[in-house]
């Protein structure tokens, strides 16, 4: 891209992923036949109308980290990832990220990244698409143009997603419709700013959640288990339902699992079948976190819980905060768990 005026700290560097923004199709008309991950970032912008203006002064530079659909993430690319992003956040003169990411798992790699990175006064911004590059009305060039809007708002300190015109704090985002282009939201927690004609209008004061870390809880020791981690921690997502049976928990167990989330009903319930196996579990040294199935709303623990809440989190970043506790020697993020 064109760089002007460059100032220390004024530089936005676009880091590519894949996913349905970079996707392509046959015909334009196509907005769910198509492949994922196929257009490089460079291309991307150069499709993105207003770009330069939006920049204004702020200078820009893109780089392809990996062009995968977002299904498919592994470990490796997230610990390009989370290395890249730290790099740049660390350098004078980058004073934000945009990191374009296919929908199906950003929820999970921002929720990784506030969990890891020193971010300081930078900001690191995720976005996608929901239809491919090359659909009639693609709206990955508006997501964009949004994204660095709230990369440049000085405000914005810390990670964020931003997708059709609403901000979302890791913990809370997610996706919640397979198609839709307003296929985010945050639950009770809502947005937290709207993107109106490149303005961005907080809704409640900008400070990225950091939900799940215990005090004292060290991001630049996280990161450097996890970049040194050869594999990512099992843990598997199980879910409490009527006429449970606990065979798939006792294979799991025999099998070596590390750890389990289990998706309760309501505030966290789980069936007694379950209930005893987890149990059993836990003997065997797994560890176990209780979340919930439901889409809104949070699992309020009590001291005598047999088996740690997830608080806010859902099961899929419960998931990754045990993940995260099982390579930390030092196991302080289930201490957050326990105390909420």
């Amino acid at each position: 891209m064109q760089a002007f005026n460059e100032t220390v700290g004024q530089r936005v560097v676009f880091l590519a992923t894949g996913g349905t923004i970079a996707g392509q199709a046959a015909d334009a008309a196509d907005a769910v036949g198509y492949r994922a991950a196929q257009i490089g970032i460079e291309a991307l912008l150069e499709r993105v109308p207003g770009l330069a203006q939006r920049l204004g002064s702020w200078t820009s530079a893109a780089e392809q980290l990996a062009q995968v659909d977002s299904k498919d993430m592994s470990l490796s690319v997230w610990q390009a990832l989370v290395r890249r992003c730290q790099e740049l956040i660390d350098d004078q003169a980058v004073g934000a990220v945009v990191v374009t990411h296919g929908t199906d798992t950003m929820e999970e790699s921002a929720y990784l990244l506030e969990q890891l990175l020193d971010v300081d006064a930078a900001r690191v911004v995720l976005t996608g698409a929901m239809r491919p590059a090359t659909a009639v009305q693609a709206d990955g060039p508006q997501n964009l143009l949004d994204a660095v809007s709230l990369a440049t708002d000085a405000r914005a300190r810390g990670v964020w997603v931003t997708f059709a015109g609403q901000v979302y704090a890791p913990a809370w985002v997610r996706k919640a419709h397979p198609y839709r282009l307003d296929a985010f939201d945050a639950g009770d927690a809502g947005p937290s700013a709207w993107i109106e004609e490149g303005q961005v209008r907080w809704l409640c004061a900008p400070v990225s959640n950091g939900d799940g870390l215990a005090a004292g809880y060290s991001r630049a020791a996280g990161r450097a288990a996890f970049l040194a981690a050869q594999r990512w921690p099992w843990v598997e997502i199980i879910h409490s339902h009527a006429l449970a049976d606990a065979r798939a928990v006792s294979v799991l167990v025999d099998a070596g699992v590390e750890g389990l989330v289990v998706a309760g009903t309501g505030n966290g319930t789980v069936h007694v079948e379950i209930e005893r196996a987890l149990t059993r579990a836990v003997e065997h040294g797994v560890r176990v976190l209780r979340s919930t199935r439901c889409g809104v709303g949070r699992v309020i623990g009590t001291p005598a819980d047999a088996f740690a809440s997830a608080g806010s989190l859902s099961p899929v970043k419960a998931r990754i905060r045990l993940a995260l506790d099982l390579l930390s020697r030092e196991g302080q993020l289930s201490s957050a768990a326990s105390a909420r």
